[in-house]
């Protein structure tokens, strides 16, 4: 690998979740702003060596590429907010963060959400504290998703949810729904963190009763607590569960209607109306 270091076989990531891209491409390919080492600023026009590449990821989805840990969240003047996760040997930073999603310390799997991107993404890689060009990491993540693929696995895990199949009135939109969360659903957690989007007092009051009721009931921590369901809720909170999932989709849908103007393509002119 790049920065003095030679790729050996040692070096390939083993991981049992699975691997995954650090994000999903929205158009096809995603563009390199800055690459790895002696570089020229594209302000200043002065030499430096860039210590990672920076990718144009305006508000992506970031996530965890392998097994691995949080093993740092900080900040600086130059990078911004910036997360480390370590996987094995190596340890990948994103920084310019618009925000860091997962805690210090979380046990992550590939595909777990980490964080969402500023205007750019800054990556760094390190392998047992070397720093090496994360092009050769991404090309190494790449070729061991290929080779699942040809070996009849999808490569990327799905993300994880509770082992529950929990109905909600959208379900006849559900592919289109998850393809407008791709999308959009960084802005819409953005916009809420920066007060550009409020949400409705009803959708506010109604979790805030389903959840008191659910407190009164004993519906959490009814099972061990874990990275994928962190309020151990069981099969007994399903209903309740199944409201608040419509609460959350109504509310991204609103999202949707308000500030961009996007509904979904089974609701007719009536039903824009009312939105």
């Amino acid at each position: 690998m790049t920065g003095n270091m030679s790729y050996t076989q040692e070096m390939n990531l083993a991981s049992r979740s699975g691997y995954c891209m650090p994000f999903e491409e929205r158009d096809g390919e995603v563009r390199l702003a800055l690459g790895y080492g002696e570089q020229t600023h594209p302000k200043t026009g002065g030499k430096f060596f860039h210590h990672g590449v920076d990718f144009a990821t305006n508000r992506y989805l970031l996530a965890a590429v392998a097994d691995g840990i949080v093993s740092g969240i900080g900040s600086n003047s130059t990078h911004g907010l910036s997360l480390t996760t370590r996987y094995g040997k190596y340890e990948v930073t994103y920084a310019h963060l618009a925000r860091a999603m997962a805690p210090f310390g979380a046990k992550v799997k590939a595909g777990n959400i980490l964080a969402i991107s500023g205007n750019l993404l800054h990556m760094e890689v390190r392998y047992d504290g070397e720093e090496i060009n994360p092009i050769d990491f991404l090309t190494m993540l790449y070729g061991n998703l290929k080779m699942m693929r040809q070996q009849g696995h999808t490569g990327m895990p799905d993300f994880e949810t509770i082992e529950m199949d929990i109905p909600t009135d959208y379900d006849d939109d559900q592919d289109e729904v998850e393809e407008l969360m791709l999308r959009f659903y960084p802005d819409y957690l953005s916009e809420i963190g920066r007060g550009l989007y409020r949400v409705p007092e009803y959708t506010a009051q109604s979790l805030r009763n389903i959840f008191s009721l659910s407190a009164v009931r004993n519906y959490f921590y009814e099972v061990i607590p874990s990275l994928a369901n962190p309020l151990g809720i069981g099969t007994r909170a399903m209903p309740i569960a199944a409201k608040v999932q419509n609460l959350l989709i109504s509310d991204f849908l609103n999202y949707l209607a308000f500030r961009h103007g996007v509904f979904l393509s089974t609701l007719g002119e009536n039903g824009k109306k009312k939105t």
